[in-house]
């Protein structure tokens, strides 16, 4: 079989370790000067099979193993925003990822938010639990399999171990996954694979190797085999010093060769140039030379590779890079390429918040997170935050003011929309970490809602009651003015009265105590109190108890929406006052 080496990502919540595993993964056999063979490759770590069998022979005694592909290819920019840019037509380049949790923090914020991103793309991926040598008094024997270290443990130790992955199979459940550890998974298309590994005793990473190598040839040879049409990804758009503007490009299929003719996505249209010159960086033996990169004629899937040509710096991070064959039809391919930034932008709003992103892959992440918060989107493009954005944010602003938000994501802002943000009442979210951007919008949101709230609560007219007190009259009508007590509520000035046959009597003109005005008076309460529209002795008597009249939709809304923020008195009284009301109206 011509398989191609599968492709690797790996993903995980800061400091559990991302970096430190590669690491360890890439120090292999060193005695030989050369790191067994491998390369590293631009955004990319390759490893030939020759390097993994020495790596994994640890594991002769445990399992099976075959070697059917060259080798692996890892990809070393580790973190999400490379694992959404790889990305071909809505699927991942990436055949195969790896999570890792920490074993002594479990799911963190970022875990779940890689969980979501796996599954959206349903991508395969196995767990490395990291950092075993944590475990109190762990005993470490370098770069062994986990299962052979693990029965030299003592029992503490082990015991320690199984509580902490107890619990984070709980975590993992809780996000809808079943997990179990690799070695007593019986099936891998339903539970996920757990393997246990250590970055810095190099404990678990031969079983790490074997677990990938074990999926991808086994689950995935058809899309291993070689295609000849080209697939490839723009991981990031570099300027390197001699060469301009470059890309660095993630090829999982096909040849590409100099002098090749390319259409790739660019922010203002297609770009069509050609193929200038493929780089890939020195072997590590060969630093000394002038140049650091090595120039190919042709370059085969799957590697990492810079490409240098004329026009590339609007070029898409995360988009598709197309091969112009002798048999294809340039303009379609070019309205091909651009599909991947307009099918983003057609599924825009009309009103609605700004969101801006550095590369399509986590333009295409905040877009979903945003869609699934259903929150509408006005605008959603690539790269730094201009004076347009901050024109559009502005309209949606006059629609509704939650709408009116930048959410900017590892993008900068130019400095005449700075200006243009300092005169404006719009809010910017700028950061880069999704969730974290997303938790401070919704925080932001639900801070105004609350306000409206308020606002809204304040103009409902709610349940209360009061005793005109005899004896204390001070004035017969227009206002009437006598002394009250609150009974039960709070009254406010302008609240409509009525008595207990249902019949308006007035609306509540004001109130004093000692000479004061007052705009409110609760429960206890004594005031002074005009009515307007009352007079002492026809429509109103001393000793009487009036309640507030309330409208008809004041009455639904307090039922329906607020009857939480008021007290079981004044629900009570509500109640009291509808069946008034209902007798005088039958």
């Amino acid at each position: 079989k011509d398989l191609r080496s599968p492709i690797c990502c790996i993903l995980g919540h800061v400091d559990t370790g991302k970096t430190k595993l590669l690491d360890k993964i890439r120090q292999t056999n060193v005695q030989g000067g050369e790191a067994g063979g491998i390369t590293q490759q631009i955004g990319a770590t390759y490893f030939p099979i020759d390097a993994i069998k020495a790596k994994t022979k640890v594991m002769a005694e445990y399992e099976k193993q075959t070697f059917d592909v060259p080798g692996l290819l890892v990809i070393d920019t580790p973190g999400h925003e490379s694992f959404s840019n790889l990305r071909s037509r809505g699927s991942s380049l990436c055949n195969i990822a790896i999570l890792v949790i920490d074993i002594m923090h479990g799911l963190e914020q970022q875990t779940i938010e890689s969980i979501k991103l796996l599954r959206d793309r349903k991508a395969p991926f196995v767990v490395a639990l990291n950092k075993i040598d944590r475990l109190y008094d762990w005993k470490a024997i370098p770069n062994n399999s986990f299962r052979d270290s693990f029965a030299k443990q003592s029992r503490a130790v082990q015991e320690e171990f199984q509580s902490r992955y107890s619990k984070i199979q709980l975590e993992l459940a809780e996000q809808g996954l079943n997990s179990e550890l690799y070695f007593q998974n019986k099936n891998m298309s339903k539970y996920v694979s757990i393997v246990p590994t250590s970055a810095v005793t190099g404990e678990g990473v031969p079983d790490l190797l074997w677990l990938l190598l074990e999926l991808t040839q086994k689950r995935m040879s058809k899309q291993l085999m070689y295609l000849s049409h080209v697939e490839a990804t723009i991981l990031e758009v570099k300027v390197v010093e001699g060469f301009g503007t470059t890309i660095d490009v993630i090829l999982s299929n096909g040849y590409l060769r100099e002098g090749d003719r390319i259409v790739l996505c660019g922010m203002n249209g297609p770009i069509v140039t050609n193929i200038r010159a493929l780089l890939t960086p020195q072997p590590l033996r060969e630093l000394r030379l002038k140049s650091e990169y090595v120039h190919h004629k042709e370059v085969k899937a799957a590697l990492g590779v810079k490409i240098a040509a004329n026009d590339l710096e609007k070029a898409v991070s995360g988009s598709r890079l197309l091969v112009v064959g002798p048999e294809d039809d340039e303009d379609e391919l070019m309205d091909d390429v651009m599909d991947d930034l307009t099918g983003l932008l057609d599924s825009v709003d009309t009103a609605g918040v700004v969101v801006k992103a550095d590369t399509l892959g986590s333009l295409e992440a905040v877009v979903k997170i945003l869609r699934d918060m259903y929150v509408p989107i006005k605008v959603a493009d690539i790269g730094d935050v201009s004076r347009r954005d901050v024109v559009n944010a502005g309209i949606a602003l006059q629609e509704d003011r939650v709408y009116g938000a930048i959410i900017a994501f590892n993008v900068k802002v130019i400095p005449s929309a700075a200006q243009e943000l300092k005169n404006s009442d719009i809010k910017l979210f700028q950061g880069n970490v999704i969730y974290r951007l997303m938790e401070e919008y919704e925080e932001w949101v639900r801070g105004i809602e609350e306000e409206k709230k308020k606002k809204w609560m304040e103009a409902i007219i709610k349940p209360a009651s009061i005793r005109l007190i005899p004896k204390l009259v001070f004035r017969q009508s227009k206002p009437a003015i006598g002394g009250v007590e609150v009974l039960t509520g709070v009254i406010r000035q302008g609240y409509p009265l009525m008595n207990d046959d249902g019949e308006t009597v007035g609306t509540v003109e004001s109130m004093q105590d000692k000479g004061e005005n007052l705009k409110s008076a609760s429960r206890g309460q004594k005031v002074a109190m005009a009515i307007k529209d009352a007079v002492y002795g026809k429509t109103i008597h001393e000793g009487d108890t009036l309640y507030v009249d309330i409208p008809e939709n004041h009455y639904h809304i307090l039922k329906e929406q607020l009857s939480g923020d008021l007290t079981d008195e004044e629900l009570d009284l509500m109640d009291k006052i509808a069946e008034i009301k209902r007798k005088k109206n039958p």
